[in-house]
């Protein structure tokens, strides 16, 4: 990725909506920009572990919408999440992450789904934010069960 702040890109982009007149998208950017801002503010400085809140607070949302039946508020919710994505990096696939994995485990020594906490710490470092800890956690506990 390039080395200009997501939030500067994000400034830019809302420009180009509101010229283009997509209110959604005006709206969702200025929303990750203003939690962007906020976090810079209290000192955190990990955009992309804002992002990837922002992304989750989204889905959760939209699923609580969909139980209520509400599924036009859930699709706006998911349309966010999608908007949001577009700043994030790839995620990896389920055989890098087993990869991944299998190098974490062989690093620490664990033996048994009792280690999965120290193949956790040492695969999340490795995954850089490409994979949600539910993925990674759920392929570590495979590998040390099987």
């Amino acid at each position: 990725m390039n080395s200009v702040p997501i939030s500067e890109t994000l400034k830019s982009e809302i420009t180009t909506a509101m010229k283009a007149g997509d209110k959604e998208r005006v709206s969702a950017l200025r929303l990750v920009l203003s939690e962007l801002q906020k976090d810079a503010k209290e000192g955190g400085g990990d955009e992309l572990a804002v992002l990837r809140r922002e992304r989750k607070r989204r889905f959760e949302a939209a699923e609580a919408y969909r139980e209520a039946g509400r599924p036009e508020l859930a699709e706006a919710e998911e349309a966010e999440a999608a908007i949001i994505e577009q700043y994030l990096p790839a995620e990896l696939t389920d055989d890098q992450l087993r990869e991944i994995v299998a190098g974490a485990i062989a690093e620490t020594g664990a033996e048994s789904a009792k280690d999965t906490g120290q193949v956790m710490k040492a695969a999340m470092a490795k995954v850089a934010g490409q994979a949600d800890g539910k993925r990674v956690s759920a392929i570590a506990q495979e590998a040390l069960s099987g």
